[in-house]
């Protein structure tokens, strides 16, 4: 496959969309479910395309929140959420969305659920990347999950399919390298560092996380992983989750771009908002990458000091994966299950 060709260190504005998520848990049916997805779509296109109009021409990326065709399951078993909620990988939401990408003539990215014909049963949570020609040139599947299926639950089969590239993916892209870490996933430093060590420039981070005037976790971390990975960070937030019983507006604000040393350069407010859109200087940031001194973080680690700790197990993998190495779909009561033996065996073990 060929890897297109890099522009020489362009600077563009990057646009983190915050959008109201119309939920489809209360729809009792996978038609009312992907015709609500349309309606989301349509909704967006509009978005995006007046938003480009208003920020300018050198708009060129948009990033939008977590699972925002769909919200997040609640209750519903993995099979039927998967039939009701959850893309083909060559669906007609994706056609969809690229036709956004093709009409405005920009990259667009967004986390959705997702089927694979690999692991008949299981969907995952996955955020992608669509060119301005409509194709998808990315596509990342959430590896920290508490609730849903991730490559890890099954990591044997999966990476016989897709390789340790396929898990850790980068587009190499006209408008720079770009990578994904999905939600709650900026938590976990090893996963921006894996991408970042893979050549990632901007991480694309679509997110569904409790608002807050105060500094929160995960907003912590936006500003750690940027300035530890010398990498632009564009997340995105939901502007509320409709159409569930937990309030609205519990998931919305705080969308926001943070440059490679850490500093925020836009933030939005709460609601549907337009607000948190920026210029990625790339030139600048690859000047800082090649100059020698202690604020070049990425080139001064030592990996080798880690090895022997990382290469124990704390979270099994293949919990998905059969005796016979085919996928099982497992009860809903298997995620905390498996949480508490694995907080039983720190626990014996005197991590904790």
């Amino acid at each position: 496959m060929s890897v297109p060709r890099e522009e020489a260190a362009p600077a563009y504005r990057a646009l983190a969309l915050q959008v109201t998520c119309h939920a489809v848990n209360r729809l009792p049916d996978r038609d009312s479910a992907r015709a609500r997805m349309r309606v989301s779509i349509d909704r967006i296109a509009q978005q995006v395309r007046a938003s480009k109009a208003f920020i300018g021409s050198d708009l060129k990326l948009i990033v939008l929140p977590e699972y925002f065709l769909t919200g997040f399951p609640m209750g519903d078993t993995l099979p039927a959420w998967g039939h009701k909620a959850a893309l083909e990988v060559d669906g007609p939401e994706y056609e969809a969305l690229g036709a956004i990408c093709t009409g405005n003539q920009v990259f667009l990215s967004g986390n959705a659920y997702e089927l694979d014909r690999h692991f008949p049963g299981l969907y995952f949570q996955t955020s992608f990347l669509i060119d301005p020609a409509g194709k998808v040139v990315l596509r990342y599947r959430r590896l920290v999950s508490m609730f849903a299926p991730t490559p890890h639950d099954v990591w044997s089969r999966y990476l016989d399919i897709y390789g340790l590239d396929g898990v850790f993916p980068v587009a190499r892209t006209a408008i720079g390298r770009l990578a994904a870490v999905a939600s709650e996933e900026i938590l976990y430093p090893e996963i921006a560092r894996a991408l970042a060590l893979r050549g990632a420039e901007v991480i694309l981070h679509s997110s569904s996380e409790t608002g807050s005037p105060q500094l929160t976790p995960k907003d912590i971390a936006k500003r750690a992983r940027a300035l530890e990975n010398l990498v632009y960070v564009v997340s995105a937030n939901s502007a509320g989750i409709a159409d569930i019983d937990i309030p609205a507006a519990s998931t919305d604000g705080m969308s926001k771009i943070v440059d490679f040393l850490g500093e925020v350069r836009a933030e939005a407010g709460t609601g549907e908002s337009m607000a948190a859109q920026a210029e990625i200087d790339l030139a600048a940031l690859r000047r800082y990458r090649l100059r020698p001194g202690m604020g070049n973080l990425l080139s001064r680690q030592r990996l080798e000091l880690f090895a022997a700790t990382y290469a124990q197990s704390v979270h099994p993998p293949n919990t998905m994966l059969g005796p016979d190495g085919q996928p099982r779909v497992p009860e809903r009561s298997h995620f905390a299950e498996t949480q508490r033996a694995v907080i039983e065996r720190l626990r014996a073990a005197g991590v904790i």
